[in-house]
């Protein structure tokens, strides 16, 4: 058969689907695949010379002519290999271990090429373990005497041996390759054609030329990514429609001027922006990012109060009952003197405010309980969706089905790189400042050797103050493996009998019923608990004004960001709140880490430095966000994020749609 990029890896001559079973561990199920397998580094084996010109700690290559192979026993038990091999000035022993099949590969008077490093052994000086090829094959000089390419291996599958097919491959279907981008495009980002990037970026004669067919990789990956956003975006604008929501100057600025408080410039800027969206009949797709307590939830409310203007309901879902239940807390209170009926669905029960079972309600509020109400999501003229990366994929298109205007919100600090790319199907509004009267949280890192003047501060601190703390825990119970690692249950047991025995202390963790985590909740709200250790179930969601002290267990084991959202938890009030940081760790770039929250306060300035540091894997979860496992391009290269953005903002519709349904693009973003 004819062998296609789109072809299962199977049927690529030497693989069969033993191998092909093997390479799917590498993300390799198509010829595609195996060509975008790209390697990660060099092995320098250039420097070719005779074997009289060979040196001590040399790496070089030498071709030769095999003189005798054996198979050697030692006292101690190991099986070593070692051959002679000759040239015309002279001759060097090579010497191998465990590897009893050279003796039938390497036979006498066979010229091979090898490539390895000279040091002594025995008083000589011999080539240990160094890679070998035949020179009568047709891969003559693949493994040796080149910049010659270390892929990703696995179990089976060796670097030499994904050498070989990747060569076929290049030589059978890069003839047929076509060409990607425009050749506009080639010449103002100056990338070089992509059949030699490929063929470089495997084989090239020199490092420049691997990193400069990188980099035409790396930006058809980018595009490619940014692309699809883009794409999905204009098709939404042009077939999908939703209700026009207006409402006046007048009602818009009285509304806004009886809120118990001022709003940010950043707020104003973020409803402006929202009111230009959805007095469009095209759908919108913002996202409203910003820090905790930055005041997401107010303009979100106001939204919601423009789409009651127009006549048209709204929907709010949290994904958790904790978070849905304080959004309808907060926007009740909000309301308090507006004649809105709010509604609130969770999977445990339903609360309304000036609201009865004949009567529509204006804003709903809910889980993904509320899906199941079909009288709910009907005619809703906009949706917002808080932490939308913690839904499915199924919930959201549900929500999605009405084609009404959609605001998402997140409280995850995303920094402008990554957003660019990842919510590229998305409008951004940032609240870069918080409401005024909210005190910066002082922060500590707090080594283990200082953890008992730690407590004994935060046991002054509750007792002057009559304040309340959270206590965080990775774990909910200890685990075999990460012994270290504190869990919430263990030392909700040894605070409560022993560092903090006369206190009221709480637990709280997601394998609660959800109506013992209300009811923990409920006894902490009204300060009938002093301190809550919990897991990171606190991170979104629960506003208690009289909390001033959160403590982060194995703070180094959680990235910068869910740190900073965590410790938003405190600091909801005038009271001088505290962040203490508690850390068994002894290295230098974890504690380094760590202090940067000491002195950074900005969420999307720890996010840049925790994408910097950790990457977005770590950064947001890959798997759990949906972000796309780039194999070349970063996301922390903001030069190369603009410049695909660029080109893409220049294409159509109609191209983007070509470009697709043609399937123009060959990348490993596929």
């Amino acid at each position: 058969m004819q062998l296609e990029l789109s072809s299962p890896a199977q049927y690529v001559p030497r693989v069969g689907p033993a191998m092909a079973e093997k390479l799917e561990k590498l993300g390799i199920f198509t010829v595609r695949d195996l060509l975008y397998h790209i390697p990660f580094r060099y092995n320098d084996y250039r420097h070719t010379t005779k074997i009289s010109g060979i040196r001590p700690e040399e790496t070089v290559t030498v071709v030769g002519t095999i003189e005798s192979i054996v198979n050697i026993f030692t006292k101690s038990g190991k099986r070593m290999q070692k051959a002679v091999l000759s040239d015309q000035t002279g001759h060097i022993e090579c010497v191998w271990y465990n590897q009893m099949f050279l003796t039938k590969i390497l036979k006498p008077q066979t010229t091979v090429s090898v490539s390895g490093k000279a040091n002594w052994f025995a008083s000589k000086l011999v080539l240990e373990s160094p890679v070998y090829e035949p020179m009568d094959g047709i891969d003559a000089h693949l493994h040796t005497g080149r910049l010659v390419p270390i892929y990703p291996e696995t179990a089976g599958v060796t670097s030499k041996w994904l050498r070989g097919r990747i060569h076929f491959i290049l030589q059978t279907c890069l003839p047929h390759l076509q060409e990607s981008l425009s050749q506009d495009i080639l010449t103002r980002q100056k990338l070089i054609p992509l059949t030699r990037a490929l063929q470089n970026v495997h084989f090239p004669t020199t490092l420049d030329e691997a990193q400069t067919a990188k980099a035409r990789l790396a930006f058809d990956e980018m595009f490619l990514l940014i692309a699809k956003s883009a794409y999905r975006k204009k098709q939404r604008e042009l077939l999908t429609h939703a209700p026009v929501l207006t409402i006046h100057d007048a009602p818009l600025e009285t509304i806004i001027t009886r809120l118990p408080f001022g709003l940010t410039d950043d707020q104003l800027q973020s409803i402006k922006e929202i009111r230009q969206d959805i007095g469009k009949n095209i759908p919108m797709n913002r996202l409203l990012e910003g820090d905790v307590g930055s005041g997401k939830t107010v303009v979100a409310a106001i939204a919601m109060y423009i789409a009651h203007t127009s006549g048209f309901p709204s929907i709010l879902m949290a994904p958790t009952q904790i978070l849905a239940t304080q959004h309808y807390v907060t926007i009740t209170k909000l309301f308090e003197k507006f004649p809105l009926r709010i509604r609130l669905i969770t999977g445990q029960k339903k609360e309304n405010k000036n609201y009865t079972e004949k009567a529509t309600a204006h804003i709903t509020i809910g889980t993904h309980a509320l899906l199941t109400d079909r009288d709910v999501i009907q005619h809703v003229g906009l949706v917002v969706i808080d932490e939308q990366q913690r839904f499915g994929v199924t919930q959201r298109n549900i929500l999605l089905a009405s084609t009404p205007h959609l605001l998402t919100m997140t409280a995850t600090p995303i920094p402008r790189t990554l957003a660019r790319v990842v919510y590229g199907e998305m409008d951004l509004s940032t609240l870069m400042h918080m409401p005024s009267g909210r005190k910066k949280i002082t922060t500590w890192v707090v080594p283990e050797e200082k953890r008992n003047g730690g407590y004994e501060w935060i046991r002054k601190e509750l007792t002057t103050h009559k304040t309340q703390a959270f206590i965080v825990c990775p774990l909910i119970e200890e685990s075999d493996t990460l012994l270290t690692v504190k869990a919430a249950t263990t030392e909700y047991e040894r605070l409560k009998a022993k560092e903090f025995k006369d206190f009221r202390v709480g637990l709280l963790h997601g394998r609660m019923k959800p109506k013992e985590k209300d009811t923990v909740l409920s006894d902490f709200r009204t300060k009938k608990l002093d301190i809550l250790v919990s897991t990171p179930v606190v991170e979104v969601g629960i506003d208690i004004q009289n909390a001033t002290i959160m403590v982060i267990e194995a703070a180094d084991r959680f990235g910068l960001s869910q740190l900073h959202q965590l410790r938003g938890r405190v600091g909801r009030s005038d009271l001088s709140s505290y962040c203490l940081l508690f850390t068994e760790s002894t290295k230098d770039h974890a504690i380094e880490r760590l202090k940067a929250l000491e002195t950074t306060h900005s969420g999307p300035e720890l996010a840049e430095l925790d994408l910097t540091l950790r990457g977005p894997g770590q950064l947001f979860g890959t798997r759990q966000h949906g972000l796309p496992d780039l194999k070349i391009a970063t996301y922390t290269d903001p030069v190369l994020v603009h410049a695909a953005k660029k080109e893409v903002e220049g294409l159509s519709i109609t191209l983007l749609s070509e470009m697709f349904k043609e399937s123009k693009i060959e990348s490993i973003a596929d």
